[in-house]
């Protein structure tokens, strides 16, 4: 038996690409390899899982969801990075 020296990369159905711009700015749905269309927003993101028979539990889940270029809170390039609560609390 031969063990792989690469870590498990999981290949999920849905691939959501980097912010491009535009008025309003979107991103790049990917289905199975293949483009389905633009996404302004989460819902976008969800209704193309839907239109291809895809039930989506956990947008944060790797398995489901690849995040290229940001995550599920990026729709604009010009997004500042999110600051965690134990962050802002420091003096």
């Amino acid at each position: 038996m031969t063990e792989s020296a690469s870590p498990y990369m999981s290949q999920p159905r849905i691939t959501v690409l980097g912010v491009q711009p535009g008025p309003p700015p979107f991103r790049i749905v990917e289905i199975d390899g293949q483009v389905v269309g633009e996404a302004r927003d989460i819902t976008d993101v969800l209704q193309a899982a839907a239109a291809y028979g895809i039930r989506v539990h956990d947008l944060d889940d790797p398995d489901t969801v690849r995040w290229v270029g940001g995550d599920k809170f990026t729709w604009s390039s010009r997004q500042a990075p999110r600051v965690r609560e134990d962050q802002e609390k420091q003096p």
